[in-house]
């Protein structure tokens, strides 16, 4: 009985990933081409942050993460971002205002409080995006890391 659950189980997960499999085939050498070529350059962008990043916060921050100079600070490149996780994630979830100097350039401006617009598990997605994107690298970030910043 055992021997023909298991038989089933494992029929029925088959079933299931072969459609996965069969729509593999239909895209087309370009489109394999292309997206190889984006996870050469940035592997991260494979990853749930990358969707939230690019809806969220790419139209300030650029697609690059090289942010507008005098605007819009860059992430790529950032010490801030790839250092103490928690201040990146304060910053992303509660916001902030005021001056910043980055590559020798000032900000003055207010990042709005993610926090209130997306969830903690999208913060914790974007900021390990940011950390590890564009030549970043820094540790990725966890739920519990975003659950333990509060006001």
């Amino acid at each position: 009985m055992a021997r023909i659950l298991g038989a089933l189980c494992a029929s029925s997960m088959l079933l299931a990933v072969l459609p996965a499999c069969a729509t593999q085939g239909h895209k087309t050498a370009e489109q394999v081409a292309s997206r190889a070529a984006v996870l050469r350059v940035n592997p991260a962008s494979a990853n749930d942050g990358a969707r939230v990043y690019i809806k969220n916060c790419s139209s300030c921050h650029q697609l690059d993460g090289a942010g507008v100079a005098g605007a819009f600070p860059p992430l790529a490149d950032n010490p801030q971002v790839v250092g103490n996780p928690h201040d990146v994630i304060s910053i992303v979830k509660l916001g902030t205002r005021g001056k910043l100097v980055v590559a020798g350039i000032n900000y003055n401006g207010t990042m709005p409080a993610w926090g209130q617009m997306i969830s903690d598990t999208d913060i914790a997605a974007v900021v390990t995006y940011i950390r590890t994107a564009w030549r970043n690298r820094a540790t990725p970030v966890t739920l519990a890391d975003v659950e333990a910043v509060s006001q």
